[in-house]
């Protein structure tokens, strides 16, 4: 029988979708919910999963843009339960209890030879396998580094000299010396990316403001506790928890950081769902961590966690990215020492974290070396005005250097017990 395998809706407003690659070939047995093929839209990748087992017939080529609900390929199950990972281990059982020693002898040199490859994971695509064998080439004489091997880097080294390929030569092509340009087509995600920052760039009064934090409370309280953390949550306690709970119960003293623009009016949420930036291979994702001002420090490091590691691996949903109220971004996983980030649409505003260094700064009127991070809040001034800007950040930067007030909502405790 045959079966239909169609494209899925990312959403309701998605009409077009980039099959971007296929993750089996023509022809190849695939096992019921087997993912099969990366579909990409301007809001998330998807994954198509076969509906049932059986050969496969590919309909729809990598790269093309297709209708949502049009049929991407068929499969049939007649052929269900005929892989051929079975047949190989069959056909090298034989081929082990028939062969003399002298036979198995260079196949077992050649598979350790094998294993001591240095580009052993290196990703090669069949046409290009097909002409390093009849040109008898190794990944290792063909590129040093790469991560993936075209017929374009086979061509370039076929048409070197013969002593190029030898066996000692560390390098082939002289990256001073090459004035080659690679091209890459611009996914789906990444195109609705860029008109989505040139749309805020060009729509809202965007405006930054900045301030420092001593991380020296924060850094010994993380210390002090990690192992009990981890043993009682079975999370890692990290800083961007620290912070995304600074910046929930900031936003309850400076709301209109939380606001945004519908049309003429100012919608104003009384809940905290926070967008957190996350880089991944196929570009800048913000899973959305809902309700955040309901949440604990180990409930904002699980869901992160969670978050963080389905977006990386593309099984991310439209609906755990949309909806946010507000974004946390940090550089300083790069080394970032400080940046404008820019908004998230129709969010208003987007807090920066960036890295941690050591610099002298006074302390009770003397010179001490302490950790010290910029903070930076980008936000749109036709709504925010600038003291609740700069008030917001200086509220979370009081969280941060007395983490105690996480506990008072963010208030001073010794104002609160004078009442003030």
């Amino acid at each position: 029988m045959i079966v239909e395998i169609k494209v899925p809706t990312p959403g309701e407003s998605i009409t077009e979708v980039e099959l971007a690659s296929w993750m089996v070939s023509d022809g190849d047995i695939v096992e019921k919910d087997q993912e099969i093929a990366e579909i990409e839209s301007d809001k998330a990748t998807l994954s198509l999963l076969a509906t049932e087992a059986g050969k496969i017939k590919i309909l729809v080529e990598g790269g093309e843009t297709v209708a949502v609900d049009a049929v991407a390929c068929s499969v049939d199950t007649d052929f269900a339960g005929e892989a051929s990972a079975p047949k190989e281990v069959k056909e090298t059982k034989e081929e082990s209890k028939t062969a003399t020693p002298k036979e198995a002898e260079p196949k077992e040199k050649k598979t350790v030879e094998k294993s001591a490859s240095e580009y052993d994971n290196a990703k090669v695509s069949p046409l290009a396998k097909k002409m390093m064998d009849e040109a008898g080439l190794t990944a290792d004489q063909i590129i040093n580094g790469l991560k993936r091997i075209s017929t374009k880097e086979v061509e370039l080294v076929k048409s070197l000299p013969a002593t190029s390929t030898s066996e000692g030569s560390s390098s082939f092509i002289d990256s001073d010396e090459s004035r080659e340009a690679g091209r890459q087509k611009m996914t789906t995600l990444r195109k609705k990316l860029s008109q989505r920052l040139v749309a805020v760039k060009n729509e809202t009064a965007m405006l930054t403001t900045f301030n420092e934090v001593d991380m020296s409370a924060v850094m010994a309280l993380r210390k002090k506790y990690q192992a009990k953390f981890i043993e009682k949550h079975e999370v890692k306690l990290g800083f961007m928890s620290f912070f995304i709970k600074a910046a929930s119960l900031a936003l309850k003293h400076h709301p209109m950081v939380n606001a945004m623009i519908d049309g003429e009016e100012i919608v104003m949420p009384e809940y905290h769902d926070v967008s957190v930036a996350v880089q991944t291979p196929k570009g800048l994702m913000v899973p959305v961590i809902r309700n955040v001002e309901t949440l604990h420090l180990h409930g904002i490091e699980t869901a992160l966690k969670n978050l963080a590691a389905k977006a990386r691996k593309g099984k991310i949903g439209i609906e755990e990215m949309t909806g946010g109220t507000f974004t946390v971004t940090n550089g300083g996983v790069f080394g970032s020492m400080l940046s404008t980030p820019i908004i998230n649409p129709p969010q208003s505003a987007i807090m920066g974290m960036h890295n941690i260094v050591e610099r002298p700064v006074a302390v009770n009127g003397k010179v001490e070396i302490r950790p010290i991070m910029y903070l930076a809040l980008s936000y749109d001034h036709r709504i925010i005005d600038g003291k609740d800007s700069v008030g917001f950040l200086v509220k979370v930067k009081e969280m941060i250097e007395d983490p105690a007030k996480l506990l008072q909502g963010g208030f001073n405790p010794e104002e609160l017990v004078l009442g003030l």
